[in-house]
């Protein structure tokens, strides 16, 4: 989101942006480490193009993601984070070819995430998630999730859209639009990445906080924080 890539530039030193197909990538340094920011757009192809870049024109060594997904799992609530271990398609249907959800001519439906990238990730969010207040947004202390993340082109919106993904899949613990994308292409080109996601909502009828509020006072609140301690415990 535009939100958590603001909340992140003003941390940039030497600053310097490069606009490739449409996007723009800020190159620097963030915490005492060489990175590239950029937003990586909403959808998977979006997603599958903008890490190739990452990859093929900065020479990116891992990709970090963060966002914001709707909360499947039980238990898994507004302002909670979750670190993806494995990533899958649930629009993903080939059959009778290949099985649901497999990724034709790859043999797999789930793509795992990097082990230690994603436990550097999971200690900086289990430093920061305590320390980060929530008042004025009325979420409660968040907790850190680690499991299965479901990726689709269709914004998850109805109780019964839920439901079923949730018979489906009943491993998921949220939804969104873009990380099984990412873990493809990362998984093509042999690069280590992982996925981070604050939930906004539980993918159903009910709003609980006011989305755009929600990004600027939660979402990214939890990027920025995480995010820098991760990178500056890498030194």
């Amino acid at each position: 989101m535009h939100e958590e890539l603001r909340a992140l530039l003003p941390g940039l030193h030497a600053a310097q942006s490069v606009n490739l197909a449409g996007r723009d990538f800020h190159l620097g340094t963030l915490a005492g480490q060489p990175v590239v920011l950029v937003l990586s757009g909403i959808g998977k192809v979006a997603a599958a193009t903008t890490a190739t870049l990452l990859i093929q024109e900065f020479a990116a060594q891992a990709v970090v993601f963060t966002g914001v997904a709707g909360g499947l799992g039980e238990g898994v609530r507004v302002g909670d984070v979750v670190l993806a271990r494995e990533l899958l398609q649930h629009d993903m249907d080939a059959s009778p070819l290949f099985p649901r959800f497999e990724v034709p001519l790859t043999g797999r439906a789930r793509f795992a995430t990097d082990a230690a990238l994603s436990d550097s990730l999971k200690a900086a969010a289990q430093r920061c998630l305590a320390s980060i207040p929530h008042d004025a947004a009325r979420i409660t202390a968040a907790c850190l999730h680690e499991g299965l993340i479901i990726s689709g082109d269709r914004f998850v919106s109805s109780a019964v859209d839920a439901q079923a993904l949730r018979a489906l899949l009943p491993q998921a613990l949220a939804v969104e639009m873009e990380g099984a994308a990412l873990a493809q292409v990362c998984a093509d080109f042999g690069r280590p990445f992982a996925v981070l996601r604050t939930i906004s909502d539980r993918a159903d009828d009910t709003a609980h906080v006011d989305f755009s509020r929600f990004i600027a006072e939660v979402a990214s609140v939890h990027t920025r924080a995480i995010v820098e301690d991760w990178l500056a415990a890498l030194r």
